[in-house]
């Protein structure tokens, strides 16, 4: 079981940029395939950036290019580094993380944190 935390959200201006940090508890995080969703209000949850176990990345065309999905296992550490805020990236952004086959699909993910809030302002 793994055990995860979000920080770093807050309230920017478009074209801002953000880290992320997604804190894991135990020591195998490593194993797991972990990413980052986001829901805006009324909407989906929605896939934003995967990483793998095996290190592969996989980005919705709506934040490549923008957005860069880390970890340092070390530290049992995720991040997201989000780049040239638009308004349409505002949402509660959830890390989530499974040791069972990589998706690009949520309701795969048995473990997510709490949620952070961005917010960008136009």
């Amino acid at each position: 079981q793994v055990q995860l935390v979000e920080s770093g959200g807050g309230l920017v201006q478009a074209g801002d940029s953000l880290r992320l940090s997604c804190a894991a508890s135990g020591r195998t995080f490593s194993s797991y395939h972990a990413g980052w969703f986001r829901q805006a209000p009324g909407k989906d949850r929605e896939l934003v950036a995967i990483s793998w176990s095996g290190g592969n990345t996989y980005y919705a065309d709506s934040v490549k290019g923008r957005f860069t999905i880390s970890r340092d296992n070390a530290k049992n550490t995720m991040y997201l580094q989000m780049n040239s805020l638009k308004p349409e990236d505002t949402a509660v952004y959830y890390c989530a993380a499974d040791r069972k086959g990589p998706s690009v699909v949520a309701g795969k993910y048995d473990y997510w944190g709490q949620g952070t809030q961005v917010t960008v302002s136009s």
